[in-house]
């Protein structure tokens, strides 16, 4: 891979309207998972509703391990949350026969147990249904006119859905590592570390393709031979003919083109949309037969993140409040680039 620490992809509406402050405190990102699984009231697996405010959620999983005497596998959670912010979620420990802990004890000033009860079965990743936000921005420098008129538009068509500077790590460490890894430079043993590099790499080139079609406008277009994704699911189906139909369903938000996460399996793309895809992906042609190597599994995501309930308010001039909800995969950093430099 020859640049992988280039991270300045595209913007799909123009250049940011202005400069802010992100994260002053964990109080202005506040992320509130969105579950809707009615618990069994019975079964070895102890659900947990959990807040907490600048703390990693998988050191809080080790925590709710240590109390409740069980290996850090037995406990689960849906997704990883921000460190700093204010987040709430769930967890799951499975406690197979064991007395139960005073699961209040976990709380602290910076941990709050909302609720809990049992349940027959674990909770599995990407069990969520997405997640809302209340993102406070503070400091802000731009013309406020500019700035609602981009939040319209964006309102109105959606943003790029690339993936968040975080999955990349500082500079990009986490991609260098990654095909670092896949040439056989370095080992790395730790399970999750090696899912994280592998995931980043993938996570790149999705990007990759996604700047591209920003570059040239196609990122709200179906090509002829795309795998058109349905909204709020991980189906899709080839895109043969582009006719009146699938280009109002495109403008309802009911169908998404989309691009690959690569792995081995048969490409989901024809005509057009799999030359385009090969064209993007051929610098990357040694990195992409080692990760079918590897044995990842090929999959698809959306080049489009829609964003119908987005709402703006300002606390003053200089202090901007935005409330929206995403899916889970989504990143709230995507549609933040789109406005303001933080």
């Amino acid at each position: 891979m020859s640049d992988p620490f280039d991270l300045s992809f595209n913007y799909a509406h123009g250049a940011p309207c202005g400069d802010a402050l992100l994260r002053s405190s964990a109080d202005d990102f506040q992320v509130e998972e969105l579950l809707d699984i009615p618990l069994s009231g019975c079964g070895e697996h102890h659900w947990l509703h959990i807040q907490k405010r600048d703390t990693n959620t998988e050191w809080l999983a080790r925590q709710l391990a240590r109390l409740a005497g069980v290996p850090a596998r037995d406990v689960s959670y849906a997704g990883l949350k921000d460190r700093i912010a204010v987040t709430t979620q769930w967890f799951s420990v499975r406690l197979p026969g064991k007395m139960e802990p005073d699961w209040r004890s976990i709380e602290n000033n910076n941990i709050k147990l909302l609720s809990f009860g049992r349940h027959r079965a674990k909770l599995r990743r990407g069990a969520h249904n997405g997640n809302a936000f209340i993102i406070t921005l503070r400091q802000l420098e731009g013309d406020r006119d500019l700035i609602e008129q981009r939040l319209s538009i964006i309102k109105a068509k959606g943003v790029a859905n690339y993936f968040g500077e975080q999955r990349f790590g500082h500079g990009g460490r986490n991609v260098s590592n990654g095909v670092a890894l896949l040439k056989g430079e370095i080992k790395v043993k730790d399970r999750h570390k090696r899912g994280l590099y592998l995931s980043a790499v993938r996570s790149y080139l999705f990007n990759k393709i996604l700047s591209q079609r920003v570059a040239d406008g196609s990122w709200q277009k179906i090509l002829l031979g795309e795998a058109v994704m349905l909204s709020g699911s991980n189906s899709h189906f080839l895109a043969e003919t582009v006719d009146d139909e699938l280009t109002k369903r495109l403008a309802e938000g009911d169908i998404h083109p989309s691009a690959p996460l690569w792995g081995r399996g048969r490409t989901a793309t024809a005509l057009v949309a799999h030359e385009y895809e090969q064209a993007a992906l051929a610098p990357y042609q040694e990195i992409l037969e080692k990760m079918e190597h590897i044995g990842l599994e090929q999959s698809r995501r959306t080049l489009r993140l829609c964003v119908p309930d987005l709402n703006w308010s300002w606390g003053d001039d200089k202090t901007l409040i935005l409330k929206f909800r995403l899916p889970v995969g989504a990143y709230a950093t995507s549609l933040l680039r789109e406005v303001i430099r933080y």
